[in-house]
């Protein structure tokens, strides 16, 4: 029997899209309903759904980001791993922004839910799970498709800074941000301005930003999200949801039995962990 999630904010939304399922097919068990990103994980996780129906826009993560997170967390080997779930958005987008889901060959339906337009999107997981991918391949392709929602790529050769949605949708092609030259830290009574070139990582820590540099820390009020598209993409990578690192300050890339990269700084004691969704950043030549 197919298992599924539904993870929609909105219970009257979320009761809608388990009915209308519920009529067209009446197989598929829906194993957990979430409320929000990070539930969304922790129940992914636990019940390891064949589909996951995600709104893009829940309280905490987005939707993008809970299927980033969880593709992140998700174990695909040994004799119970399973594969990655397939992929389904919830979205009230306009056509312009749902061109970046038809471009990953991610399926989404609109909201309101309507019933033929379900309907479409059930076939196509019927057929998906009818020819399904066994793991890795499955988490390589879903870890593809999210990267290219994410705007998730190489870093430029231009040395801008690709601008990406703070609400999670899709970029918009082309959109670029001014690169900063200085943080202004408020300190006690003062503003300091800390060189962006003395910064030798960034760390999310709730609706602040904590500033390392070689020998300080300073806290920001702004998020993450926020920040990186200020910042100089050929200089600074995001490497982990919660991590930006200066490129310069990065002495060496660990590899573990697993596959898992850790970054050695030259300028700090601390490791920072690559995620999946970034390990291509770090390719031998």
């Amino acid at each position: 029997m197919p298992t599924a999630l539904i993870a929609e904010d909105e219970e009257l939304l979320a009761a809608h899209l388990r009915q209308e399922l519920k009529a067209l097919w009446p197989e598929l068990e829906v194993v957990a309903m979430a409320t929000h990103g990070e539930e969304a994980v922790t129940l992914a996780l636990r019940h390891r759904p064949e589909v996951c129906f995600f709104d893009i826009r829940m309280p905490g993560m987005t939707g993008l980001e809970a299927a980033a997170q969880l593709a992140d967390d998700w174990d695909d080997e040994g004799p119970g791993g399973a594969a990655f779930p397939l992929l389904v958005f919830v979205t009230a987008y306009d056509q312009f922004a749902l061109q970046a889901f038809d471009r990953a060959a991610v399926d989404y339906v609109l909201k309101p839910v309507q019933r033929e337009r379900l309907g479409q999107t059930v076939s196509r997981l019927k057929a998906a799970l009818a020819q399904r991918q066994q793991p890795p391949a499955a988490l390589e392709s879903a870890i593809e498709q999210l990267r290219g929602l994410l705007g998730v790529g190489a870093p430029s050769t231009a040395g801008g800074a690709t601008a990406s949605a703070p609400s999670g949708a899709p970029a918009a092609a082309g959109s670029v941000a001014a690169t900063l030259r200085h943080l202004q830290v408020g300190v006690g009574e003062s503003i300091v301005l800390v060189p962006v070139d003395d910064v030798v990582y960034l760390e999310a820590a709730d609706k602040y930003v904590r500033v390392l540099t070689a020998d300080q820390e300073y806290l920001v009020r702004i998020s993450l999200r926020e920040l990186l598209p200020q910042l100089d993409a050929n200089r600074f990578w995001q490497v982990h949801r919660g991590h930006i690192v200066h490129v310069d300050a990065i002495e060496r890339v660990l590899r573990d039995d697993t596959g898992k990269l850790t970054l050695r700084l030259r300028r700090r004691p601390e490791k920072l962990a690559v995620s999946r969704m970034y390990g291509h950043l770090f390719r031998a030549m």
